[in-house]
């Protein structure tokens, strides 16, 4: 059996077992109760036993675990508390990552990946509009026309809209207010920067599975200090991640340790303003992601951030400091206090206002999946640096990492876009050509889309592509 991961000290040693850990679990408190050095710490510890980990650094904090740390008067006090007697400093191996290539190597995924429903909600679109964006999706799907990038997106969008009559037969109305609605917010997702999340080579799931030669986990960190600033992407993304994990990797069970840790960092961006019908899927996604082999974490001030549906599902808890100064952060205490097995020994409401920084009610799954008594624990210091590292430091290590080369260089192969121009500027030329016949020319193309639309919907082996539970594509052969 795997060794526990020390956690900190209560009474006694405080530990999370491997084996649970992809049982999910949430880190929450108020700011600047030490949440992020918990996370630090757990996933520093993850990587020690060959678990990557894949994090979201929302302040540019996290960046400090790829350095050694050092001694200082109150780690080394804690370390004594809590009787680490052969503890040394040492850095984890990282690889940086940001949507804007700037802290770390591009990361993106295609349109076509993520699919209508987590797009819908990325441009924020209503009921009429997301409908709308289906139909597009649907279209693309049944002629395999790859959509990479916006100006795919756009390239089908205009086509529909210019053969709004025709699609009728085929899928119902097409508003052009809600085509319009949609190009206009388009535009508001490039000048936020959010265009740049789309594009090839897109992210391959593996990379953000790797272990070091010294058998290390991998500890992949996105950059968000900036990504942050727009809110719906960001959540967007990380919601794009646990889909494409979800439907990528295979069953594995209850592994001996997992196969890959997640640390959602501000997770109420996730929940927040999302329908029922999105929160459905990802309390479903949340709880069957488990066979997988992977652990989801929640990183969040508030307990009450997180549906009650997702709450249920997350085994490990941290709960740090919390206020209690309003009704609603004294229901917040109450709430947090009742989300853990009850210690008679402990006073869990007034535990949780008094607790001090690094200090935290932790209640852990033993071996049988049961939760653990709730305990007052000091949370154990990190091997590795608290803060950030340098700027020259980050690109050092962005130069030496596995990945560098592979997705610096943009790609933008035949998609959408080059399809339909080609074809528009050949349906142009024959008309050119035979001018007397030019109304039938005209339709030449969206005559070839209705014959091949057709043949799609009239057999279940046509082209059109499967998607999975959150609408990102589905099955590995992809």
């Amino acid at each position: 059996m795997m060794e526990p991961l020390l956690i900190g000290k209560a009474r006694q040693a405080v530990y999370l077992l491997p084996r649970m850990a992809n049982r999910h679990g949430f880190i929450a408190g108020a700011t600047g109760t030490g949440k992020t050095v918990t996370l630090q710490v757990l996933a520093e510890s993850f990587s020690q036993i060959g678990v990557p980990v894949f994090m979201a650094d929302v302040k540019g904090d996290l960046s400090g675990i790829s350095q050694p740390g050092k001694a200082h008067p109150k780690i080394t006090e804690r370390i004594a508390h809590i009787g680490l007697e052969e503890f040394s400093f040492n850095a984890s191996p990282v690889t940086f990552w940001d949507v804007f290539a700037k802290q770390g190597h591009p990361v993106r995924t295609t349109l076509s990946e993520m699919g209508p429903l987590l797009l819908a909600r990325l441009l924020n679109l209503n009921d009429t509009q997301q409908g709308v964006l289906a139909l597009i999706f649907r279209v693309a799907d049944e002629n395999g026309w790859l959509l990479l990038d916006i100006k795919d997106l756009r390239a089908i969008l205009q086509y529909v809209a210019e053969n709004a009559r025709e699609f009728r037969t085929l899928y119902g109305n097409v508003s052009a207010a809600s085509v319009g609605a949609i190009q206009r917010r388009l535009i508001t997702l490039e000048d936020q920067g959010g265009n740049r999340l789309f594009g090839e080579p897109a992210l391959d799931l593996q990379d953000l599975m790797q272990t070091g030669s010294d058998g290390r986990g991998i500890l992949n960190i996105l950059a968000a200090d900036q990504l942050i600033n727009n809110p719906q992407v960001y959540a967007t993304f990380l919601l794009w991640l646990l889909a494409e994990l979800f439907e990528q990797l295979p069953e594995v069970g209850d592994p001996e340790k997992p196969v890959l840790v997640l640390f959602f960092d501000e997770a109420h961006l996730i929940f927040d303003d999302a329908p029922a019908a999105l929160l459905d899927k990802i309390e479903q996604v949340v709880r069957l992601i488990r066979s997988k082999g992977v652990g989801v974490y929640f990183v969040t001030q508030n307990p009450l951030d997180i549906p009650d549906t997702v709450l249920a599902q997350l085994g490990n808890r941290i709960q740090h400091a919390l206020r209690a100064y309003t009704p609603r952060e004294q229901k917040a205490v109450r709430t947090a206090a009742r989300s853990f097995r009850a210690n008679p020994d402990l006073d869990t409401v007034k535990a949780i206002t008094d607790l001090g920084v690094g200090e935290a009610l932790v209640s852990t799954l033993d071996d049988k999946g049961r939760p653990g008594v709730v305990q007052r624990t000091l949370i154990r210091p990190p091997h590795s640096q608290i803060g950030p590292i340098t700027p020259r430091q980050r690109q050092t290590l962005i130069s030496r990492s596995l990945v560098n080369g592979v997705y610096e260089q943009e790609v933008d192969r035949e998609s959408a876009y080059e399809i339909l121009k080609a074809r528009a500027e050949q349906a142009a030329a024959d008309q050119a050509q035979k001018p007397k016949r030019g109304s039938r020319n005209r339709q030449t193309v969206l005559e070839s889309f209705m014959k091949s639309a057709a043949r799609a919907i009239g057999s279940q082996l046509g082209r059109q592509i499967i998607r999975g539970i959150l609408g990102s594509l589905a099955g590995r052969g992809r």
